[in-house]
């Protein structure tokens, strides 16, 4: 049974409503503190939280005068945090009332386990796809935008897709090259050894970065699937589709470029590029109709980053 003292539970907050106050309500019995770290949010969701729980002594509020983003907002958390594991909860999971012990239990009794997460589900049941993952590389990314992966069964090595949810589930916790950063429990070593959250990530793969470098250090990526989680996906992100879509393939490009730099031919990587920015423009088009001045600001940023990206590659002899 691990103590719940042991546990700091860390939720960045950015408009997320209701679902704010709800998630607190359920993890608050399940750890030593909860740190609510706040994004300059503009609705109600924090007030309505310290009015709900004015006097909880296990409830921590910071907040930051402009959204400075997933990763620096979970650091600010982390610097606070007082366990010894730390849990990462995004405001729209509910937590079943073992599913902090069960992430726990698996990461303190495997001494070369690093990091946990749990079974993430849709409100329906079923499993969604970012709980359990191989790392996207380069290739693979490529294999799942071309839909050649149906190709897995006679070549499964190269054509292998990296979301594992559709494999059955197992039976006990396994080792896996990625978790999801809506639900993430981690040793605090473990976490100061590998240098925190990279903050250079404003939302999306920054969860990635974290799990190839505690793999890095030699520390093993669990999933857990007795470990439920709902997830309620993307309350706060989804008002903002084609900003949030810009992120994300920013931060794909960075998530790329920091791990697999040297390990692929310059002409693929800038294939790479394009094909991000160009799935970013599909995105971005299939949005714009409400938001027609963003896409233009931010297209146009993302064929600015294409350029100077080639620009530095042939720069460094990789043309």
């Amino acid at each position: 049974m691990i103590e719940t003292d042991a546990v700091s539970i860390i939720i960045v907050n950015y408009n997320a409503g209701s679902s704010l106050t709800g998630c607190v309500a359920q993890v608050l019995t399940q750890a030593g503190e909860v740190i609510v770290v706040d994004n300059a949010s503009s609705d109600s969701s924090l007030d309505d939280l310290e009015s709900v729980f004015p006097n909880e002594s296990r409830l921590k509020i910071v907040r930051n005068n402009r959204n400075l983003g997933f990763a620096t907002a979970c650091n600010i958390g982390a610097d606070l945090a007082t366990g010894n594991l730390f849990l990462f909860l995004n405001p729209d999971c509910y937590l079943h009332s073992y599913t902090v012990e069960k992430l726990a239990s698996a990461l303190v009794s495997n001494p070369d386990v690093g990091i946990t997460g749990g079974l993430l589900l849709y409100p329906d049941g079923t499993e969604q796809g970012g709980g359990r993952r191989a790392v996207p590389t380069p290739w693979r990314s490529f294999v799942r935008a071309f839909g050649l992966s149906r190709f897995a069964d006679r070549w499964p090595t190269l054509f292998f897709d990296f979301h594992l949810h559709k494999q059955p589930l197992p039976n006990e916790p396994i080792e896996v090259e990625a978790i999801s950063g809506a639900c993430t429990m981690v040793k605090r070593a473990v976490f100061e050894q590998v240098g925190f959250w990279d903050g250079d990530y404003f939302l999306h793969c920054e969860d990635l970065d974290l799990c190839m470098r505690v793999r890095q250090k030699m520390w093993k990526v669990l999933f857990v699937p007795d470990a439920p989680v709902i997830h309620y996906q993307g309350i706060s992100s989804r008002p903002y589709p084609i900003t949030c879509a810009w992120h994300k393939h920013k931060g794909m490009i960075r998530f790329y470029r920091k791990f697999f730099f040297y390990q692929y031919p310059g002409p693929l990587m800038w294939l790479v590029t394009i094909g991000v920015w160009l799935r970013f423009t599909g995105v971005a088009i299939y949005h714009s109709t409400r938001h027609v001045g963003r896409f233009f600001r931010l297209t146009g940023l993302a064929i600015y980053d294409s350029v100077r990206h080639v620009g530095q590659w042939l720069s460094l002899g990789h043309g």
